[in-house]
């Protein structure tokens, strides 16, 4: 088996926030790094999302050319995700041109089976503007829950799908303008009601998907599948290749998805030798998994598989689709439209990368809404990585560089609460590779947490400092016993603090091929024997103290 694994794309128009991260890209990141010390064979496949309009809007907005504006955002946040450790095998671009190719193949396909279909339709157009209006280029009222800053192709808030001639009170998202009429216009439609009993069988079949995924799967198809627009009025994005259509391009979610395939596409005409349509096509020795936050499901579940299904290829559709919650920031939705929360550069000023991927994902939003408040991010942070992972780690390398030298002790054999402590991290070790597999992220980070403190409680018991006054030899298999526990410590958390395990690897002189043990392997107390150097590192982690705490809440709000 090969692991496909692709995580939401992120919009170009701006440094994404907490919320973005934790809903996708990291569990992504931490469930291939797990795959991989697991020694499977993994592709982990990202892109940032250009088209549409809010990146019109937002390059508007700079004063920029869009195509300038995306190659600089795509920069920024490409140098942003490689600071937070996020390992994608490609990181590629909507506006690439193996997408623009492979998102025209799979509308010809698509028409010449049937699935297309012509229609003049009734659009906002602006006087003041003097332009028709694309879905996300109208702001208004939802029909449906009252949110006055809904799009007009889907309100954020109730996600439910609209189109532009439902909003109340439309403007202009350009000018503000209100000076709207009604117009028509030529589009092209995807016609999924002919495909709904097909998305429906695949759907049903999908019985290990989680309830998110599925709930929101069924709630489309009992609605009733309605025939969907692929066509906008804009000059960035696919052109659509067909008379008539010359200035209008696809749809943002029509090509998005594309961009899975059209990315390891790129990813595999990068090196010869590189088969990246065995990823893809009549793929059945591959499990391709994707993440993405709720608001993500529709599109993934629905209007993504009815453009694999109706282009009557045989490409890879998921095997799993592991949808997140909401990560709410004190009551309140993390927006990057709005401004609202922490953003993904100002979190690396305020503490380094390892500690916001242990935090969000020990609070992933799995089974509801989760909320990030600054004292949930203290809390984990001081007592769980600076105390029980990080004290345990400079307590024992210290104190034996201090009596003994950077080498590991000789004497003594391993006992009783030795075997009791191997069996402990044995079962730990179990249950935490059980979690990652099933994708279980908050479950993982608590048992890891708990072998942290399965350390700390031996050597709490066994006093090594104490020892060494009476029994240097007994004191020398407690200071082996615990630096193999931070050798463990450090393969064990890699998948969630990879940049911590580096230094781990470091200081303890790791071979390559130590530093590539599984989790279980790790798991043996005896592998690093006597006489194996070490170093002591800086502290791994520092703690926010409440003096820090409060000028945060008072930055970035929150009460």
């Amino acid at each position: 088996m090969r692991y496909l694994i692709t995580s939401a794309l992120p919009y170009i128009n701006g440094i994404k926030h907490l919320g973005n991260l934790v809903g996708s890209m990291l569990p992504a990141d931490v469930y291939a790094r797990f795959l991989r010390q697991e020694r499977e064979e993994v592709l982990y496949i990202c892109a940032t999302d250009e088209h549409g309009t809010p990146a019109e809007i937002a390059a508007l907005e700079e004063g920029l050319d869009v195509a300038e504006f995306c190659q600089r955002q795509y920069e920024r946040q490409a140098d942003i995700y490689q600071q937070f450790g996020l390992s994608f095998d490609h990181f590629g671009r909507t506006s690439a041109p193996e997408n623009h190719e492979l998102t025209q193949h799979f509308f010809q396909q698509l028409e010449a089976n049937g699935f297309i279909q012509e229609r003049d339709i009734s659009q906002i157009y602006s006087l003041d503007d003097q332009r028709f209006l694309p879905d996300r280029y109208i702001t208004g009222t939802c029909p449906h829950c009252g949110y006055e800053k809904a799009r007009g192709d889907q309100c954020e808030n109730c996600t439910k799908v609209l189109s532009p001639t439902d909003l109340l009170n439309p403007r202009s998202t350009i000018s503000g303008s209100t000076n709207l009429e009604v117009r028509t216009s030529k589009h092209i439609y995807l016609l999924l009601d002919k495909l709904s009993d097909e998305i429906r069988q695949w759907v049903e079949a999908q019985t290990h998907w989680p309830q998110l995924t599925q709930s929101i799967a069924m709630k489309w198809l009992n609605e009733g599948l309605q025939s969907r627009g692929i066509s906008r009025d804009l000059s960035w994005g696919v052109p659509i290749p067909k008379e008539g259509f010359e200035n209008k391009v696809f749809y943002v979610w029509f090509d998005a998805p594309i961009g899975y395939i059209a990315a390891t596409k790129a990813w595999g005409e990068a090196e010869p030798g590189r088969d990246w349509e065995s990823w893809w096509k009549n793929a059945e020795e591959v499990r391709y998994t994707q993440f993405m936050a709720k608001d993500n499901l529709p599109f993934h579940t629905i209007m993504w598989p009815a453009t694999i299904l109706g282009s009557r290829e045989p490409w890879k559709m998921a095997d799993y689709i592991k949808g997140f919650n909401w990560l709410n920031y004190y009551g309140g939705k993390f927006s990057t439209s709005s401004k609202r929360g922490v953003f993904l550069d100002q979190a690396l000023d305020i503490a380094p990368a390892d500690c916001w991927r242990y935090v969000l994902m020990a609070n992933a939003p799995e089974s509801s809404d989760s909320a990030f408040t600054w004292e949930q991010f203290q809390k984990p942070v001081n007592k769980e990585l600076a105390d029980n992972l990080g004290n345990f780690i400079n307590r024992i390398l210290k104190f034996t560089a201090s009596r003994l030298g950077n080498t590991l002790p000789e004497g003594g054999t391993p006992g009783d609460l030795e075997a009791e402590l191997q069996t402990t991290c044995d079962q730990l070790v179990k249950k935490l590779r059980d979690h990652l597999h099933k994708m279980e992220f908050r479950r993982a980070t608590e048992t890891l947490n708990a072998l942290w403190t399965a350390g700390n409680q031996y050597i709490d018991v066994r006093a090594p400092w104490a020892l060494f006054k009476t029994d240097k030899d007994e004191a020398a298999v407690v200071i082996r016993t615990c630096i193999n526990l931070i050798r463990l410590y450090a393969i064990a958390s890699a998948p969630f603090i990879p940049h911590a395990a580096e230094t781990l690897y470091d200081a303890l002189k790791l071979t390559d091929e130590e530093r590539h043990h599984t989790m279980t392997e790790a798991a043996n107390l005896t592998i690093l024997a006597a006489g194996r150097p070490f170093e002591v590192p800086a502290p791994l982690f520092q703690k926010l103290d409440d003096d820090r705490l409060a000028e945060l809440m008072a930055q970035f709000g929150g009460e």
